[in-house]
């Protein structure tokens, strides 16, 4: 009887809990060389049958009390200082803009409703205290009170690491996260990791695990489907909506008359992204296998991250050409109405500190406009090449055939896939059906699904 009540005040103190990467963020507040409070519960990943799978063990307390508050005027800070011996500093100007009060933030919609033109930026603060229920309440000279909860405090601690660390969980590209969701960059040895259809649409935690695969390794396989037109779309439903396009809501792949797309072919198609013709690509994408080629048709993917990778280890001229030239790509045709695209992209996008976040390659669609110095054209060639040769080695090719019925989920913006020649017959025509979503509802789906599975509500 009495373990039952321990495992069901447990259970609640579980479920109440944040990240663990939230109370990471949390404890990098503290001073250096203070303890934080001990870790009793924290969520972790455990291996199932060669899947993803959520397992539970130990999920930090995450209430925080304060000792003292007050205001530093001349630096124009509210400091707190916490139990556990740690201090967090507050800017004045950033705890008036994000005063929580029904005058200032619409509750309903976690949304400012302050204007900045009525923001003092300037703002002194008249009386700041801790009130008896472990909040601090700042009045300020206009003798408008604000109040702040330890907590929401707490989180959003301004020290270097604790920024870091929650920037990370919100993105969830940290190594350290609840949900792992570093990627994972591989080769030709990759086991592509599978889920079953049908659990992916009625389990959350299923979908939480295909969602996070797709993220960490670009790449997530799908079985259980019927092999019939309608379930990339309603595969979109689980995450949100599908990206119309040019090509439609969905597109089917198959020979066809006079294509207006290489894919539409039976010839090979190379290693490229989709879509380099449009200024935001899609970025991830879905494809069923309805009905396979009688002979050919393999499908070919590769790691463009890992790839760009090897690329500025090996040869760093090509990969800082390929990162910082613009190319020009076209599309143009008649399908779900008339098009006529033009875009200029650089081949490797990189961020503002180096790291790899796109790349834009379509081979078919690279336009015979090329606007660069003459000088330039022969090194942009060189560096091309480059890249693409590092990719067709066999050690860095994943090679699969699909069969009916299966769905493949990839990374638009980091995998480039491919496919060999086929060859099909009357009674064995190859017909895929595709479709699009962008990486915003997915990222918006994978953190609704965290929260829900993991009880981890960041406010």
């Amino acid at each position: 009887m009495w373990l039952s009540t321990f495992s069901r005040v447990a259970l609640l103190a579980l479920q109440r809990s944040t990240s663990a990467m939230t109370c990471q963020a949390l404890r990098a507040c503290c001073r250096a060389g203070q303890a934080a409070n001990p870790a009793s519960a924290c969520l972790t990943l455990v291996q199932l049958r060669g899947q993803q799978t959520l397992g539970s063990a130990s999920l930090p307390v995450a209430r925080h009390s304060m000792r003292n508050v007050r205001s530093l005027d001349k630096e124009r800070l509210v400091e707190v200082e916490w139990e556990d011996g740690g201090q967090s500093l507050y800017p004045f100007t950033w705890l008036r803009d994000n005063c929580q009060c029904p005058l200032c933030t619409l509750q309903s919609a976690q949304a400012r409703k302050l204007l900045m033109s009525d923001l003092d930026i300037h703002t002194g603060v008249d009386v700041v205290e801790v009130t008896n229920d472990n909040k601090v309440s700042i009045v300020w000279p206009d003798k408008h009170t604000s109040v702040f909860d330890a907590e929401w405090l707490k989180k959003r601690c301004f020290s270097h690491a604790a920024r870091r660390a929650m920037q990370e969980d919100l993105f969830l590209n940290g190594k350290k996260s609840v949900v792992k969701c570093e990627r994972y960059y591989w080769d030709s040895k990759l086991r592509i990791p599978t889920a079953d259809y049908q659990e992916v649409l009625h389990d959350d935690k299923a979908a939480l695990a295909w969602l996070l695969d797709l993220r960490r390794v670009g790449l997530v396989y799908l079985k259980g489907a019927p092999a019939e037109q309608g379930h990339v779309a309603r595969l979109a439903k689980r995450i949100g909506y599908l990206r119309l396009t040019f090509y439609g809501h969905t597109w089917q792949v198959q020979d066809k008359y006079m294509a207006n797309n290489v894919a539409y072919t039976s010839g090979k198609l190379s290693l490229h992204t989709d879509y380099p013709a449009l200024h935001f690509a899609p970025g991830v994408q879905f494809l069923q296998c309805i009905y396979q080629a009688a002979e050919g048709g393999e499908s070919e993917v590769v790691d463009g991250f890992h790839m760009a990778e090897q690329l500025q280890r090996e040869d760093p001229e090509a990969f800082d050409t390929l990162t910082s030239l613009h190319v020009d790509f076209t599309d143009t045709g008649t399908d779900y109405c008339d098009f006529m695209l033009q875009s200029k992209k650089r081949i490797i996008d990189v961020d503002a500190e180096g790291r790899v976040v796109r790349i834009n390659y379509n081979n078919a669609t690279r336009d015979s406009v090329l606007d660069l110095p003459v000088q330039q054209v022969q090194p942009f060639y060189r560096a091309l090449k480059a890249y693409v040769n590092i990719m067709n080695r066999p050690e860095n090719m994943v090679t699969y055939q699909m069969e009916p019925g299966d769905i493949v989920t990839f990374d638009n913006w980091r995998l480039l896939h491919g496919r060999k020649s086929y060859v099909s017959r009357s009674d064995h025509l190859r017909h895929l059906e595709g479709a699009y979503l962008d990486w915003d509802e997915v990222m918006s789906r994978l953190r609704i699904l965290r929260s829900s599975v993991h009880k981890d509500i960041r406010k």
